[in-house]
């Protein structure tokens, strides 16, 4: 047995949230890397999440530098006095040409392109877009490498629902091919565990700090 190396890392907890609501999120509208900012629901949902994790211990906050990312960020860190840091390898995936279009204009418009998007081929990317694959490998090593550096630890990170997705898929060997039957909700709560051999899932798609606000929604 190995002692003091890498191996016996002590672990970094993980909680891993996605951004608050946008206007494009409600659209079903791809937004990718172009930079929108939270709607009056996102900001409420992020106001949530301070009291929700009050009590975990976190070290520090990082995430991506999308404001939609920063904002919701910034409403955790400030209330706890914790350190806030802006990281580009936590941003969403970019989609090139398909970003700011919905998903049912890429469908009528483009839909032999829709048919490889939705087929999640590791490799396709549409022009000026990151492949799954080159996407996974970024966002993976950005947050291995924050991990790494908290090691005993625990942090949060505020990012987008594909690197969650990538997260997700990393921490239970899932393909990057395989359809999606977990959720990425909007300021939901997930944790995860980091050693230097990889991720693993310890809790996803806590959404109870959410319930108020569901309960005080305008009634139609």
């Amino acid at each position: 047995m190995a002692y003091g190396g890498l191996a016996d890392a002590e672990p970094t907890r993980i909680v891993v949230i996605r951004h608050g609501e946008t206007d494009w999120n409600a659209e079903a509208r791809l937004q990718g890397q172009i930079d929108v900012p939270l709607n009056a629901l996102g900001r409420r949902q992020a106001d949530t999440l301070a009291e929700a994790l009050r009590h975990d211990g976190l070290a520090a906050v990082y995430a991506s530098d999308l404001s939609r990312a920063w904002a919701t960020a910034q409403a955790l860190a400030g209330p706890l006095g914790l350190p806030l840091t802006a990281d580009p390898g936590l941003r969403e995936r970019c989609f090139g040409v398909l970003e700011g279009q919905t998903r049912q204009q890429i469908d009528q418009q483009q839909p032999a392109l829709a048919r490889r998007w939705h087929s999640r081929e590791p490799d396709f990317a549409p022009a000026g877009a990151e492949s799954l694959r080159l996407f996974q490998g970024r966002c993976i090593a950005a947050v291995g490498r924050l991990a790494a550096a908290h090691a005993g630890a625990a942090i949060a990170l505020v990012s987008h629902g594909g690197v969650l997705d990538c997260l997700y898929r990393a921490a239970t060997r899932t393909a990057l091919d395989s359809p999606r039957s977990w959720p990425l909700g909007n300021a939901g709560i997930n944790r995860l565990l980091y050693t230097p051999q990889g991720f693993s899932l310890i809790g996803w798609g806590d959404s109870a700090h959410l319930d108020a606000l569901a309960r005080d929604a305008p009634r139609a």
